[in-house]
């Protein structure tokens, strides 16, 4: 009898053992780790859309060994919070009060980084956050087209790890796309990638897009930020060409260096 107890706990023991070899082997491949910001209390179509993108963040980080959280209480948004992330992204809303607000301002000021999604990068003067509105380049939200259409973008730079492995223009799926003025272009630290295709105009039925420069992915190169326009519905994530592009979004501001 004790000898077959002797024999059990050594299997117990390397079994436990060997959990905790392969725990550390996977906690070691492990290239970032990163937090997605949504909610389920906002208009429809941007819930639709935060499902759809966290099952996306759910099979990437898989394939692109990298961790991802998600949580829908933003009052987490604390400087003790973030610092356990090297990458905040915000999927379908963005903080509303002064400790959220300023908690992610000194964690990007201190070199985190950030994705924002769509009405994640909303503004206007209601929103009074000055700071944000800079972080954007100084775009401010000026129009958008109703309903949501398809649209053709070009890529201004097909050389950024964001957009390599995109085409010089491609058909973005259903999704509402906002105007913002001034144009984030016009701001010197603001690097665009990808942007609305003139051709599309006049865009839009009841709410028209009928001219203008329109940016939909850039980044303020002061931070570590990304911001993307895709976000609206449940077929924003339906085309493997912007997959990718989102894809090597999360790849480039979770590796990238300080």
């Amino acid at each position: 009898m004790r000898k077959n107890c002797l024999v059990i706990i050594r299997l117990c023991l390397v079994i436990v053992f060997a959990g905790i070899l392969s725990y550390t082997s996977w906690s070691q491949k492990q290239k970032f780790k990163a937090i997605a910001f949504y909610t389920t209390t906002v208009e429809r179509d941007h819930v639709n859309f935060a499902r759809d993108v966290l099952h996306f963040f759910s099979y990437i980080s898989a394939k692109d060994h990298f961790s991802i959280d998600s949580t829908t209480q933003w009052e987490n948004m604390t400087d003790d919070y973030l610092k356990n992330y090297q990458l905040v992204i915000w999927v379908n809303e963005f903080p509303h009060n002064e400790v959220q607000r300023n908690a992610f301002r000194k964690y990007m000021e201190h070199g985190g980084a950030w994705l924002g999604f769509h009405v994640s990068g909303y503004n206007d003067k209601e929103t009074q956050w000055p700071w944000f509105v800079d972080f954007l380049g100084g775009a401010v939200f000026h129009n958008n087209n109703w309903p949501p259409l398809r649209a053709k973008l070009i890529v201004d730079d097909r050389n950024h790890p964001v957009t390599k492995h995109v085409p010089a223009s491609f058909i973005s799926p259903i999704n509402e796309w906002y105007q913002w003025k001034p144009s984030p272009r016009l701001n010197k630290d603001v690097h665009v990638l990808v942007s609305l295709d003139s051709s599309n105009y006049p865009l839009g039925k009841k709410d028209i897009i009928r001219d203008g420069d329109l940016p939909v992915v850039w980044t303020n190169t002061k931070y570590k930020m990304l911001y993307m326009n895709m976000g609206h519905g449940d077929l924003v994530m339906s085309d493997s060409t912007q997959n990718r592009m989102i894809e090597d979004a999360v790849l480039w501001l979770g590796e990238r260096k300080k």
